[in-house]
């Protein structure tokens, strides 16, 4: 199997948190080239002269799944035109201020909205250009490159182009335009893993941002449409309507005039955690019943309000597994948005003795949890590694243990415990 390359951490001059406790790690679905710059968000101005320029690229999802040009595991993101999508978002979407799109909310006009989020700024100039048909011209004669204030790059957004309501037409003939390009959507079946570096954290963004506006069409307060502003980070619960053609007083709701979490896209701590015996020479990985045969992997499990990371780990290990856990360090993060979740990552080291005890009668969710040895996993990681749902990779022994690969964070941290945690302190 390819493995795509994995983002670069920031540059560290070699501080001292670096000399004690080893290099940032950064995982798949981290990384993006784009700088957000959220603080534009409800900036007007901006929006529209990004939305608009010629240097803006669109990243069209249907069905969450992405447009890409390449082989599935090796893939590229597409980008669409502004000539592309204007049929189907309008020419100038971003035209009115939030406080007049929550004033003129119509509600009987919500079939025909179509989601644009807007993702960031290239500043560095890192992602490739946009592959034009024979005879499209990317830049106008004499214009210059898109800058707003001190910001400079390409703007990116992201649209959702899943044929739904009154634009599913619009929508259906923007999708035949790209394919017929030679572009195509990533399977979205299985999880999109063979993205490069960064624009796998482009797709996340994206991708989570999009599926939570589907998800979102009510409020969660008082069960009425929303809205959504804020170039698709934010959505609201107008208080009039003038569906039917005069402005009528909605029910009242909790969420306006006050911060509300209701109206922001969610994110769901998870805990991931490789865990070793008490004397270092073993790992605690589990599987599940729906796992392919040998396929294993670290524990994980949502943290619960009121819960430390810390605790999240010891409880997940000890219902998962029956271990007992001590130490906890955490290692990394990484985004995954399917939905939405910021896995955790972190290393836990057993209590000694009956600490180490498996007994999965406390929850059903394991069929197996076993202690491998380190040389087992150390050769498991050299020859079994692969995405669910894929084969084992060449030189695989069948009855060998198999693991995840490096795009997802359990090998990462399994990766960690085999060499040594993180690199010995020169401090």
């Amino acid at each position: 199997m390819p493995t795509p390359d994995l983002p670069v951490p920031p540059a560290d001059e070699d501080s001292l948190l670096s000399q004690k406790f080893g290099p940032e790690i950064a995982n798949y679905f981290s990384g993006s080239p784009l700088n957000r710059l959220s603080f534009l968000r409800a900036d007007t101005p901006f929006l529209r002269a990004a939305f608009a320029h010629r240097d803006a690229r669109f990243l069209l999802l249907n069905k969450l799944a992405p447009l890409v040009q390449g082989a599935a595991d090796q893939a590229h993101l597409a980008f669409a035109t502004h000539a592309d999508v204007a049929p189907l978002t309008g020419a100038d979407p971003f035209a009115r201020t939030e406080a007049e799109m929550i004033s003129g909310y119509d509600s009987s006009e919500e079939e025909e909205q179509v989601v644009v989020v807007f993702l960031g700024v290239d500043e560095l100039g890192v992602l490739p250009p946009l592959v034009l048909q024979q005879g499209e011209n990317e830049k106008g004669a004499g214009e210059e490159g898109f800058g707003y204030r001190d910001f400079k790059g390409a703007p990116y957004f992201a649209v959702d182009v899943t044929p739904r309501g009154k634009v599913s037409g619009l929508a259906e003939a923007l999708i035949a335009k790209m394919t017929g390009k030679g572009f195509s959507f990533l399977d979205n079946s299985p999880r999109p893993m063979g993205l490069h570096a960064g624009q796998a954290a482009m797709y996340g963004q994206a991708r989570a941002l999009i599926d939570w506006n589907a998800r979102t069409p009510f409020c969660a307060q008082c069960g009425q449409p929303t809205l959504s502003v804020h170039a698709g980070t934010k959505r609201v619960c107008p208080p009039t309507d003038r569906a039917g053609g005069s402005v009528r007083d909605r029910k009242p709701c909790a969420t306006r005039g006050t911060v509300s979490n209701h109206s922001f896209p969610r994110t769901d701590p998870t805990v991931i955690m490789a865990i070793v015996s008490a004397d270092g020479t073993k790992i605690l990985l589990g599987r599940q019943r729906r796992w392919p045969q040998y396929w294993f992997s670290t524990l994980a499990g949502f943290q619960e309000p009121g819960e430390s990371i810390e605790e999240a780990v010891r409880r997940e290990v000890w219902e998962e597994s029956g271990v007992k856990v001590g130490r906890v360090i955490i290692h990394s993060s990484q985004p995954w948005p399917f939905p939405a979740s910021l896995m955790i990552g972190a290393i836990g080291q057993a209590l000694p003795g009956d600490g180490e005890t498996i007994y999965l009668g406390h929850d059903a969710e394991l069929e197996s949890a076993k202690w491998f040895p380190m040389d087992e996993v150390k050769d498991a990681l050299a020859r079994g590694v692969s995405n669910l749902g894929e084969a084992a990779p060449e030189g695989y022994v069948e009855g060998a243990l198999r693991l995840p690969p490096p795009t997802a964070i359990a090998n990462r941290l399994i990766t960690s415990v085999t060499e040594g945690f993180f690199v010995p302190s020169r401090i």
